[in-house]
């Protein structure tokens, strides 16, 4: 891989983080041995093992937490009637920056991917439906992507109910485009601008 073969193992696994290629993984690589610190080393390495340690998911909604219940699911403020299902925490984190939604949250852990084989079953989505005896509104905030639509219309599917308000973030979020990477101000449109389904008596 580089140039310097002994370097080799640590760029490999620069390599397994998203948007690292093999360049910078070298350049990473190469700059602990020759910039940080043996101490500098070894706390890094024990933040990411005590971190990785720490990590686990909510036992309620499946976002990421150093607690069994996240500080939203144990919130005495939120709104409990309604839940927003996303993908992964990285929206969670992106929607609560906008201050624009105070309710609860669904973490699925990824979508439906039939080319990638990830079918309903490997997604946290029984646990969603038992959720579901106070809740009036479940707001749908997965990806404009060909599985961010499948997703959403399994969904809508399986949780369609008397009284059940189904609703779709949408407004001015891009086709093809992770909620993740989209500015606030788009986002706060989309919330307050979703679609509504419901099932009808």
């Amino acid at each position: 891989m580089s140039d310097i073969k002994f370097l080799d193992d640590l760029a490999k696994h620069f390599e397994k983080l998203p948007s690292v290629g093999k360049k910078t993984a070298e350049r990473y690589a190469y700059h602990i041995v020759e910039k940080l610190s043996l101490e500098d080393v070894q706390s890094f390495a024990e933040s990411l093992i005590k971190t990785k340690e720490a990590t686990k998911h909510c036992t309620i909604c499946g976002m990421l937490s150093d607690q069994d219940v996240c500080p939203i699911c144990s919130s005495n403020y939120r709104t409990k009637e309604q839940i927003m299902v996303v993908k992964d925490t990285k929206d969670v984190l992106a929607i609560e920056k906008t201050n624009q939604y105070n309710g609860l949250y669904h973490v699925l852990g990824g979508l439906i991917s039939p080319l990638d084989g990830i079918s309903p079953d490997e997604l946290n989505i029984d646990s969603l439906e038992k959720r579901l005896d106070n809740t009036k509104e479940v707001i749908l905030a997965t990806s404009f992507t060909p599985n961010g639509e499948t997703t959403a219309l399994y969904l809508e599917k399986i949780l369609a109910k008397d009284g059940l308000i189904i609703s779709r973030i949408g407004y001015g979020l891009p086709a093809g485009g992770d909620i993740e990477y989209v500015d606030e101000l788009t986002l706060k449109r989309a919330i307050d601008s979703r679609k509504i389904n419901q099932k009808e008596n």
